[in-house]
C-alpha cells in the first residue's frame, strides 16, 4: 500500500477531506495546476479528456500551486472557481499546495515525483501543468512534462490501455 496513492488523503478547494483510497479501481491523471499559466488554458484539455473517460472509470484530480513564478495567486476556492467559470472545469479541485521538491513539497507530490519513472530531477515538477497517471492500484505509470498537452495521443493510448485493464 505504501507505494499506492491510496494511502493518502487531502483536502479539497471546499476544505473537505478527500480520501484517496476512494479512488481504488479508477485510473488517475493528477495535475499541478496554476490559473495565471502560460499553459493554463490546458485546463479545457483537460475537461475534454476528462468528459471523454469519466464515465470509463477515470478521473484528473487537480492540485492549484504557487510554487512556479507566483502564477497561482489565488486561494484554493477561488481558484477552482476560475476553473469552473472559464474552462468549464467538472473534476475535482483540490486544496492549493507546495509541489516542488523540497521540505514543503505536499506528501501526495513527493510520492508522485518519488515513484514516477526515470530521473528524479525531471520526475518532480518543475513548472505547472506536471501530469502523473496512475492506473486502477494507484500506482504510478507515467508521467508527462509540463508542455505535454492532455489531449496529446500518448496520454490518450495510455488512459485507454489502463481502463482495460
Amino acid at each position: 500500500m505504501n507505494n499506492s496513492i491510496h494511502q493518502f488523503q487531502a483536502k479539497n478547494a471546499q476544505n473537505k477531506v478527500v480520501d484517496f483510497a476512494d479512488y481504488k479501481g479508477k485510473v488517475l491523471l493528477v495535475v499541478n495546476t496554476a490559473s495565471k499559466c502560460g499553459l493554463t488554458p490546458q485546463f479545457e484539455q483537460l475537461e475534454a479528456l476528462y468528459q471523454e473517460f469519466k464515465n470509463e472509470g477515470f478521473e484528473i484530480i487537480g492540485f492549484p500551486s504557487n510554487d512556479f513564478a507566483k502564477q497561482e495567486p489565488n486561494t484554493a476556492e477561488q481558484a477552482a472557481d476560475f476553473c469552473k467559470i472559464n474552462y468549464g472545469v467538472s473534476f475535482p479541485i483540490m486544496e492549493k499546495i507546495h509541489v516542488k521538491k523540497g521540505a514543503l513539497q505536499h506528501p501526495i507530490f513527493n510520492f508522485l515525483g518519488n515513484n514516477a519513472a526515470g530521473l528524479n530531477l525531471v520526475t518532480h515538477p518543475t513548472w505547472n501543468f506536471q501530469k502523473y497517471l496512475l492506473d486502477k492500484n494507484g500506482l504510478v505509470v507515467d508521467y508527462f512534462v509540463p508542455t505535454t498537452k492532455p489531449d496529446a495521443a500518448k496520454i490518450k493510448s495510455s488512459i485507454k490501455e489502463l481502463l482495460k485493464k
